[in-house]
């Protein structure tokens, strides 16, 4: 993007972004009324700073769109790190939001029977193949990963697999398919996430942004 175009922060929709509002107003990034509007068609919003735009995008759309240069700087979990580890994303602000975990889930009558340290090839439904084959492949085990993007709690009582890989908060979806978890993979929060070429061509602004963002996070 030319040097004279605002900058953009790309963040989530959904619970992340209510999460988020706070700290943008105590980074002093004032979004436009129509932005908390969750049922807005808009998806690019002014602030109050001319140099800065809002565009708000699915979840694991956010690295994508900063990687690839469309957005300077946006919000994402460290599980979308994790998951595409891009070399062009530095986080350099843990925001502390959006707090959860990544973690292996089974049926609950097979919890009493299993003991996850004898296995040796296991298959799961998951949005995140590439973690969850890297963590079963530290401890000698072979991941087969069925990729689903979501009503990932049906695979095992339909027969797709006997257990998933996804993001529990409360854990309340997973009693409710009676399923339980049984191992952690990682705990998650939402980063502040920047583009490394716009920190280079536009230190100032950029570093300005993540300085606000970081007291916003540490006053939180």
């Amino acid at each position: 993007m030319p040097a004279n175009e605002p900058l953009i922060l790309a963040v989530p929709k959904g619970r992340i972004m209510r999460e988020l509002m706070p700290l943008l107003r105590g980074a002093g990034i004032v979004p436009e009324a129509a932005f908390e509007d969750e049922d807005a068609r808009q998806l690019r919003f002014a602030t109050g700073d001319p140099n800065l735009d809002i565009v708000r995008v699915r979840s694991f759309d956010v690295a994508t769109f900063v990687a690839f240069g469309a957005a300077h700087l946006g919000v994402a979990g460290n599980d979308i790190l994790m998951e595409f580890d891009y070399p062009e994303l530095y986080a350099p602000v843990d925001l502390g939001i959006g707090r959860c975990r990544l973690a292996v889930a089974e049926p609950r009558a097979l919890v009493d029977e299993d003991d996850p340290s004898r296995w040796s090839h296991v298959r799961v439904a998951t949005k995140y193949p590439k973690i969850t084959r890297n963590h079963f492949a530290a401890r000698g085990v072979q991941a087969e990963c069925i990729k689903l993007n979501g009503a990932m709690e049906l695979a095992p009582s339909l027969g797709l697999c006997q257990r998933i890989v996804d993001l529990v908060s409360t854990g309340s979806t997973l009693a409710a398919n009676d399923l339980v978890e049984v191992e952690i993979i990682a705990e998650v929060t939402s980063r502040l996430i920047v583009n490394r070429a716009a920190l280079k061509t536009r230190p100032l602004e950029v570093n300005g942004l993540i300085e606000g963002f970081r007291k916003a996070a540490h006053a939180a």
